[in-house]
Parts: structure tokens; sequence; C-alpha cells
């Protein structure tokens, strides 16, 4: 890490007044390719999307390809590089967002509502210097006020690129941009870790529920040396385990509210009120995590989030996206695109039913009911209740649990320290961008 006492020598109340540059003095701008949707498959080079782009990252995980044979001289141009940044460009919620893809492996292109920040320097410092100041909040809220105002908000790639870039000297820009890469290396590093625990428990999952193989399964099998399965209204299933609704199982089901004032009433510090675009599969995105103080949380005490609650996204784009939040975080509260699920005995764990709303079978059962007839994809409080799940004899729930649990543990304490990070780092950069903490040279 830096030493930051080291390297400052001063601290300042007021901005001070620094050199600037327009970004497209700095970085080629321009939107990505508008791909035509009958050329895009299941399988060739994947088209980062708006999706991609959150969380100051951008994903791998892409929905749609072009087959290799597709790529001609004129997409080129489109294929992602190594020092791009990434903007999403339209929609509410989404645009102004900033991201740069860690770790990039392969080939990948770029759709037409993302935009790219192509550094035209070949020195690295520029480039991670350019991300340091687009990732700042401060700069993607600038950007999304650049195109609210319209029905479908909006930018283009010149508002994008003449956008203002403070310019200090070259030792500044290098140090920022070493600061911005180690507190990024700290929390990519966690992830990685977080990921490796979360692949670990979704493959357990899948192992002992999905291919049957739980402990003494072997006590359980038929002459041939196959599982011994019935039917049941979710296919087969071992012998001895049951389906039921979820009603069976919860103390709770329900959704949330928001407070009087809508967001202007949110503030900036208090109870956590935790909102659908906070809720990802098995994660917590503290993001845009709203607050509301004492006296607006006592009008929502039929919706507090208790430690192992399991969270459900139940309107719009993010419908069936679950999870279970950190204990941290509780006592919140929700609001009327969440759902809480609360257990109320051991035939079901928290992390086994989570692990089977976001499985495959699960999310895409889920899909289909929030799909079906309306106009607006969402799940009523009965289509929860009547949710079928398989239930396991309780000693194999219990080990599961004993198992994952631990993982789950594991993943809160490395999300906390990236939070820690994350703040840390937010706090430092914009003083440091702004010049209210002068550097030495």
């Amino acid at each position: 890490m830096l030493n930051i006492r080291k390297c400052c020598k001063s601290f300042r109340s007021t901005v001070m007044t620094l050199a600037t540059k327009k970004l497209h003095e700095l970085a080629d701008v321009f939107s990505g390719y508008a791909f035509k949707s009958k050329d895009l498959g299941e399988e060739g080079i994947p088209v980062v999307k708006i999706k991609n782009v959150n969380e100051k990252i951008v994903s791998k995980q892409c929905d749609q390809f072009l087959p290799d044979n597709l790529l001609n001289e004129r997409l080129k141009k489109y294929l992602l590089q190594e020092k791009d940044i990434l903007v999403a460009m339209t929609g509410q919620g989404s645009l102004g967002r900033i991201g740069k893809m860690t770790n990039q492996q392969g080939q990948y292109l770029v759709n037409q509502r993302v935009g790219v920040v192509r550094p035209k320097c070949e020195d690295d410092s520029i480039a991670d210097y350019l991300f340091g100041v687009l990732a700042l909040d401060e700069f993607e809220q600038r950007l999304y006020s650049l195109g609210a105002g319209a029905g479908q908000p909006n930018v283009s790639a010149t508002d994008i690129g003449n956008l203002d870039i403070p310019y200090p000297s070259k030792s500044a820009r290098d140090f920022i941009a070493n600061a911005r890469a180690n507190y990024d290396n700290l929390i990519e590093n966690n992830n990685r870790r977080i990921a490796i625990l979360e692949d670990m428990a979704q493959s357990l999952y899948r192992e002992w529920f999905v291919n049957f193989r739980y402990p003494n399964s072997k006590d359980n099998l038929d002459a041939d040396g196959n599982p011994k399965l019935v039917d049941s209204p979710l296919g087969q299933i071992p012998e001895g385990w049951e389906v039921g609704e979820l009603k069976s199982f919860c103390s709770k089901i329900g959704s949330g509210a928001t407070p009087r004032g809508g967001k202007g009433a949110y503030k900036k510090e208090g109870i956590p009120l935790i909102r659908s675009m906070n809720i990802y599969d098995s994660t917590l995105v503290t993001k845009d995590l709203a607050f509301i103080d004492d006296e607006q949380a006592a009008r929502l005490k039929n919706v507090i989030v208790e430690p192992d609650d399991v969270l459900l996204n139940i309107t719009g784009a993010s419908v069936a996206r679950c999870s279970i939040v950190p204990s941290a975080y509780t006592p919140a509260r929700v609001n009327q695109h969440v759902a809480i699920i609360r257990l109320n005995n051991d035939r079901l764990s928290p992390e086994y039913l989570m692990y089977t709303l976001i499985s495959k079978n699960g999310k895409a059962r889920l899909l289909s009911t929030a799909q079906g007839g309306a106009t607006r994809e969402a799940l009523t409080k009965t289509d929860i209740e009547k949710f079928q799940v398989v239930v396991p004899p309780s000693e194999i729930i219990k080990k599961f649990r004993a198992f994952v649990k631990e993982s789950v543990k594991q993943k809160e304490v490395l999300f906390l320290k990236n939070e820690n990070l994350k703040q840390q780092r937010d706090m430092l950069l914009p003083k440091l961008i702004s010049g209210q903490i002068e550097l030495k040279d």
C-alpha cells in the first residue's frame, strides 16, 4: 500500500485551481457497434452490453456472441483493448456507469449503447490515471446529469469527449494512478477469493441436490448402482425426499415500502434501505445503497431485515435475483420491489433456499412465473408462497449448512474488507485529483 503520509505535504480546505484537458484530447471516444440481432448467437466472440458495466468493472458474463467468421476489418475497431474504459451511454439507473475489464483473456466486442474511451498515449499511467478520474462517483454523476431530462436518458460520444479532466503534473498523475491501482488490486484479490468460495458452495449444491451425490447416497442405490429415484412435481428425486410449497417453511413472506418523500427523503447514513438495485445473486451491491433515519424506519417496522433472511427481487428487469444480506447490514429495511423470505424451522436452511432459487432450475421457474401474462415482470406474494422446493431429509440440510455457512462467513469478512477499501479509496482519490492534498514533486 502507498504511504500517503510521506507523499503528501499539506491538506487544504479549498479546492485548488488545476489545469484541465478535454477527454477527447487524451483519448479516442466512440460508441460501440450496432450489431444486428440476427447475426448474434450462442457461440463466438462475446458482446459486451450495458449490463456488463457495473461497480467499476466490466463483467465477462455475456449472453450474446458474434460468430468468428463475421469478424471483419470494420469490426476490429470495436474489439475491447486492455486499456479501454467503458461507459454506459443510456438508460435510467445505468447511464454514466464506468467500468474496466480486469484480467482480460480472449476477444470481446462492444455494442452500440456502450461508449469506449481508448487512451491515445501508449503510456500505461495515462490509461490508469484516466480510469482513476472517470471512475470517481462525481464523474459518473456528471455523465448522468448530461443525459438526464429526456424520456430515455442518454449521452453521446461527443458529450463524453468534451468532459474536462483535471490534468496535474506527471508525477501527480502517476501517483494517483498507482494509488487507484493499489486499492483496486487489493479489492480484486478479495473478489477472486470470494468467487472461489462461491463456486465451491454452488458446486456442493449441484453435487448434492442436482446430481444427488450427497453424504451416504450409496445407501440409496438400486441393484444397478443408480440412485433410487421417485417421480415428483419437480421431476425425479431420491426416495425419502419430499416436495413442498415455500409457505410451509416460512414465518414471513412479504415486500417492503418506500418511505414518504421517495428518494428525496433518503439520508447519507442511518439504517440501510435495500432496493432491487442492491440485490444480485448471492451478493449485496452497496453502490447507491440508501439510508433512512430511525423515525422513517419505525414506519417500516413490518419489513425489518434480520440475519439469515433471504431477499428476492420481485419486479422489473432484475426480477428473481436473490441473496442473503451480510449480518453487518442488519437490521435493515426493504422497499416494495424486494421480498423478505424468513424460514421458521430447520427443514430448510437460508443457504439451501438461496442456492435453490438461484440454481438453473429455480431461476427458470421464477422467471417463467414472473413473465406469465403480465405487462411487467413481477412475482406476487402468492407466487412465492406457492413456489415448490425439494425438501431433503433434515440431516442432509444440516450438513449442507455446516459446510456452506463457513464459506458464507469468509465471504462476508472479505466483502466487508472490500467495503472498507472502497471507502478509503473513494475518500482519498477525489482529494488527490482536486488538489486538496498536494503531492510532492
